[in-house]
């Protein structure tokens, strides 16, 4: 099973971003990324054996429990791999300090847990976004993170990590389907 392991930005800070992006969605060819599917990953597990679920779940709880809450904001953003052939146009977090070292270790959690359960985890490094589209080719995005740079959103508390199943084509649009397995709350 494809999976990953995520933080959700609450609704108001979707709204606030889905408000801001909505009157500029139709200048670009792009495939904007749904709502319901905007997030921060954290691990990718692009094969969970089954029988490594129950192990998984278990201690991706302990990881999360090892975390304290930390307060973001969905702010700035980016192009992957470079903004002069961009694929990926994305949104940043605006972190502190403490928030952005309790966010790399909340990363290096969920895939150390990974490891241990036996499921394989994509080893690209780990950069704290989300992803608002995907480009069909590679192109200069200089003026999509100019105009990303100057967003700002609400700050929200990141209390939890979500453990979601991904199904390849199942979407609307032949895009991936979600679908939530587990939540773990941060700290005891």
């Amino acid at each position: 099973m494809r999976m990953f392991v995520a933080v959700r930005p609450p609704e108001d800070a979707l709204d606030h971003l889905d408000d801001f992006l909505e009157p500029r969605r139709g200048s670009a060819d792009f495939r904007w990324s749904p709502r319901d599917q905007l997030h921060v990953t954290l691990a990718f597990l692009a094969e969970v054996p089954e029988r490594s679920r129950d192990d998984l779940e278990e201690r991706l709880e302990r990881a999360a429990k090892r975390r304290t809450r930390f307060h973001t904001a969905i702010a700035g953003g980016g192009a992957f791999p470079n903004v002069g052939r961009a694929r990926v146009i994305w949104a940043g977090l605006d972190l502190d300090p403490e928030a952005r070292s309790e966010m790399s270790r909340l990363a290096t959690g969920a895939r150390a847990a990974a490891s241990k359960a036996g499921v394989a985890v994509d080893g690209a490094r780990f950069k704290p976004h989300v992803t608002v589209a995907r480009l069909k080719h590679p192109q200069d995005a200089s003026s999509w993170v100019r105009l990303m740079d100057g967003y700002r959103g609400p700050s929200w508390d990141v209390a939890e990590v979500e453990l979601v199943a991904s199904y390849l084509g199942q979407g609307p649009h032949n895009r991936p389907r979600h679908e939530l397995v587990a939540s773990f709350p941060l700290g005891a």
